[in-house]
């Protein structure tokens, strides 16, 4: 399958109402599209930016979680029409999502041009996530179905721990999605080379996604460093050093690819090295998560 993948570097910005929302959204998606876009990747925790929308939440962790967290019927509903107007798949910036039980969890969610929608929460969480904001793993990786293959996603720090990876490509994943929010360029670069490494070891495409930007006012994401990439195995028929398409640090702005998922088959059946299939010859190769398939058409 051939498809153009649109990675945002995506600013975190204050909001002066909800209308300014939709009409930035709508804008980056827009653009995309215009671009002959047909899978859409935006960025972990890039919904944080909504809860500029409350001002009382400003320097409170807890109170700008659960703001972020009621709006997001709302901002759902935004993404599945969207997806639906511009016939794209779209992977939601992820949010801070709060439970019923009063867990607090990191959710993104992938939208299809039908409408229809599924949630992937992180499963791993940094030291920032687990100390001080206390967002608790989730519990069940998926792999979707979808019309332009199968897509998984690794959150951030998620992709510096190869066995998800690994599961999700065991179980069929070409592409890997994964959205970021890094604050230094030491993580930013943490998570590229996890992604890197995650293609090579899995003969597949990854792409990252990162926040970037300022926010003096939220004690969550107020400073964001990255560039967004496309990436692949270094191996024949792609770049040497597996890079397709990065962009430039701390801008805003799309990075694009052209990608086809052919090409994974064919060299997880005849690559120059065949790291997709000699997996379980290391050392020490342990059993794998659980993967839940969901079909999203």
């Amino acid at each position: 399958m051939r498809f153009r993948v649109a990675a945002a570097q995506y600013p975190i910005e204050r909001l002066a109402s909800w209308s300014a929302y939709r009409t930035k959204l709508t804008r980056w998606v827009a653009e995309a599209a215009a671009n002959g876009a047909n899978l859409l990747v935006f960025p972990e925790y890039g919904a944080m930016e909504l809860a500029s929308l409350d001002p009382a939440t400003e320097g409170d962790l807890t109170a700008s979680l659960d703001a972020v967290s009621a709006l997001l019927p709302q901002v759902d509903a935004l993404h599945a029409d969207l997806a639906r107007q511009h016939q794209v798949h779209i992977l939601a910036a992820s949010a801070p999502r709060r439970d019923a039980d009063g867990t607090a969890r990191n959710a993104v969610r992938l939208f299809v041009p039908s409408g229809a929608w599924a949630t992937q929460d992180k499963l791993v969480m940094t030291r920032f996530e687990r100390e001080q904001w206390h967002i608790s793993p989730g519990t069940v990786l998926l792999l979707f179905d979808t019309a332009l293959g199968k897509i998984g996603v690794v959150i951030c720090y998620d992709s510096e721990f190869p066995l998800l990876a690994r599961a999700l490509v065991e179980a069929g994943a070409e592409v890997l999605l994964v959205p970021s929010c890094t604050d230094t360029l030491h993580g930013y670069w943490r998570v590229r080379i996890g992604s890197q490494a995650r293609a090579l070891e899995g003969q597949c495409f990854t792409v990252q996604s990162p926040t970037v930007g300022t926010a003096e006012w939220s004690p969550a994401v107020d400073v964001n460093r990255g560039a967004a990439g496309i990436f692949g195995p270094p191996d024949r028929g792609m770049p040497e050093d597996g890079v397709i398409a990065i962009g430039t640090i701390d801008a805003a702005q799309w990075v694009f690819a052209d990608i086809d998922t052919a090409r994974v088959a064919e060299l997880r059946r005849d690559g120059g090295v065949l790291n997709a299939r000699d997996w379980a010859d290391q050392p020490g190769a342990v059993p794998l998560p659980p993967v839940t398939r969901v079909a999203l058409r």
